[in-house]
């Protein structure tokens, strides 16, 4: 396996690649978003963000094209393939067995997918995968030290590894505050030993979000963090229109109170994946000829992944929970803490 990092690459170098002159082709980075589209406030928008910085930073193109369902899958990435694209970034789990198939009949391009691990790697694929378990403890025991009722809830888009690691960490999280501080916090919406919890089924509908949230709400948590994409903003919505003294709201894949700013003030963190940065450091190893199948793994020792900054309420952490929440996560990189 091989771990990617960010190479710095000169002037002349990057003329070289990219093609500036009129002899060579431009070098292109193409993505193909899965079902949640590039406008996702999620995983799509971020990966395609890491796209964005390296045209910014390198000088190169980029093509997108958003699948509407799972039948798009294997015509965008062949239609990447036929266009000549330097390096094809495929967005999700869901895109496993299409990226898969793209990659082994089309053996000279090369491929990265977010969210996807291959066992055994593909020589010309690039998985990127994240130890969102590890981030979403910090908010699990965030949200147990900060709930008022004691009890939390969660709920998925699709019961898929992606999802369910963030639900998993914070399920964990919540559980180590209690071994902690002899409290009983309950997490509603997922059993971590049965792999059994709610799920709307899609990662698109708010609606779904709003009445999954108020579901929750209903039940006594005063804290919910959903994992479906868009879906999460009909909960943030319920949450506005209830109050953050009733229900506050956990985002997930990228910060939600600078990505969904109309309710930016019901999120108490966000638990983040850092897919632009790893998109952009495989397409700085096209470019750089460095590019080699296996594997990149975001992680908190290498800021793979994190928690997002408590914003507005920030009041609402005591600077003892939020000591205690930077111990924690000094004692999973030092593996002090587990987070199983």
């Amino acid at each position: 396996m091989k771990t990617l990092t960010k190479k710095t690459i000169s002037a002349a170098v990057v003329a070289s690649l990219v093609g500036l002159s009129s002899a060579a082709h431009a070098f292109t980075a193409c993505q193909v978003t899965d079902i949640g589209g590039v406008d996702d406030k999620g995983f799509n928008a971020t990966a395609w963000k890491g796209v964005q910085d390296a045209v910014a930073k390198h000088g190169i193109d980029s093509k997108l094209l958003e699948s509407k369902s799972e039948t798009d899958y294997m015509p965008h990435l062949g239609s990447f393939v036929a266009e000549g694209c330097d390096v094809i970034v495929s967005v999700g789990f869901l895109m496993g067995e299409a990226t898969a198939t793209a990659a082994k009949e089309n053996s000279n391009s090369k491929f990265s997918i977010v969210d996807f691990a291959y066992n055994p790697t593909i020589p010309n694929v690039v998985g990127q995968v994240f130890a969102t378990d590890q981030a979403a403890f910090l908010a699990g025991y965030l949200a147990a030290g900060v709930s008022k009722t004691g009890i939390v809830g969660t709920f998925g888009g699709i019961n898929i590894p992606p999802v369910t690691v963030f639900m998993d960490g914070f399920a964990a999280g919540v559980s180590h505050h209690n071994e902690m501080k002899g409290t009983s916090v309950q997490v509603l919406g997922w059993d971590p030993s049965a792999k059994e919890g709610l799920f709307t089924g899609n990662f698109n509908s708010l609606e779904d979000g709003r009445a999954f949230a108020q579901n929750l709400y209903d039940e006594g948590a005063d804290i919910v963090m959903p994992v479906a994409g868009p879906v999460s903003q009909g909960s943030a919505a319920l949450a506005a229109e209830l109050g953050t003294d009733n229900l506050m709201i956990i985002g997930v894949d990228a910060d939600q109170y600078i990505k969904d700013a109309k309710n930016k003030s019901v999120y108490l963190t966000s638990v983040l994946k850092a897919m632009d940065a790893t998109v952009m450091g495989v397409i700085e190893s096209v470019m750089d000829g460095s590019f080699e199948g296996g594997l990149t793994v975001g992680t908190l020792a290498n800021n793979g992944v994190g928690i997002a900054p408590f914003h507005d309420l920030s009041s609402a952490v005591s600077s003892e929970l939020a000591a205690e929440i930077e111990s924690i996560r000094s004692g999973i990189i030092d593996g002090s803490i587990s987070v199983n």
